[in-house]
């Protein structure tokens, strides 16, 4: 059996990439730091069919990536992790945001690794604000964030120059993630596999709708969008089966911005 392995599996954009990859016909192993959120993932999940387990925790922690990995040796043959979960700017301080966003993609990644055979995949979400950290992240930063697991990161790129306020703290490790994409490709693709990062633009989901309401930049990121709306969480899903299939087979140490057009309509806005 084909296992796909999701992160943030029990509610937005995570439950509508497993619901996609079970009408595939992937075996599931969910992931949720809440256990409850998984577990009605899970039972609504097998009710369709679906074989799935679950392994819920901080991706944050080294152990709790490697029982996800065992987890999906046992079940089968792996074929994708997509990793969605993480921290928004309404949720938690900055380190901590790094912390998961960052840390939790780079020990994740280094788990599912070594099970990465041909045709396996890893798709990590990561974020338009990605791409508006880009502007000041200088070349010193940028060499930070591509050693993440560095226990000093958080202090280090303070010293850079960083304010790790929660909005940078966010930018800088969704930066990170488009970086871990394109730095870990070449040992994916030694095995055969591929690795990518997917920038969702401002989606309608619980978390997206909480940072909506938070912050009222976004606002005008919506009147902004070339489509004028927000995403929806099974737009991000279809766009991550089309990753997971043979159908990318060519499309690897890249990140795919799905976000309606506002990123380069909101750079258009911005000083030269």
């Amino acid at each position: 059996m084909r296992v796909s392995v999701v992160t943030g599996g029990g509610g937005g954009m995570g439950l509508a990439c497993a619901q996609q990859l079970a009408a595939r016909g992937d075996g599931l192993v969910l992931n949720e730091i809440d256990s409850s959120r998984s577990k009605h993932a899970v039972e609504t999940l097998r009710a369709r069919g679906a074989s799935v387990e679950s392994v819920d925790g901080d991706v944050s922690h080294a152990d709790v990536a490697r029982a996800l990995a065992a987890a999906a040796s046992e079940m089968g043959a792996f074929g994708a992790l997509v990793h969605t979960a993480g921290l928004s700017p309404t949720m938690a301080d900055g380190r901590r945001i790094l912390e998961v966003n960052l840390v939790g993609t780079e020990l994740l990644l280094d788990a599912f690794q070594p099970l990465a055979t041909a045709g396996s995949v890893a798709v990590c979400i990561a974020s338009q604000a990605g791409h508006f950290g880009m502007t000041g992240a200088t070349p010193e930063i940028c060499a930070l964030l591509d050693e993440p697991l560095a226990r000093d990161l958080a202090d280090r790129l303070e010293a850079a120059g960083v304010t790790l306020d929660p909005g940078t703290g966010y930018a800088m490790s969704k930066l990170g993630v488009i970086r871990a994409a394109v730095r870990l490709a070449p040992a994916w693709g030694a095995r055969g596999a591929r690795i990518v990062s997917l920038s969702p633009g401002i989606i309608e989901t619980k978390m997206g709708t909480q940072e909506y309401e938070a912050q009222p930049v976004m606002a005008t990121m919506v009147e902004r969008t070339p489509l004028g709306r927000m995403g929806a969480a099974a737009e991000i899903a279809s766009v991550v089966e089309f990753l997971c299939s043979d159908a990318a087979s060519f499309i690897t140490g890249t990140d795919l911005l799905v976000d309606g057009g506002s990123t380069g309509a909101m750079r258009a806005l911005m000083p030269s």
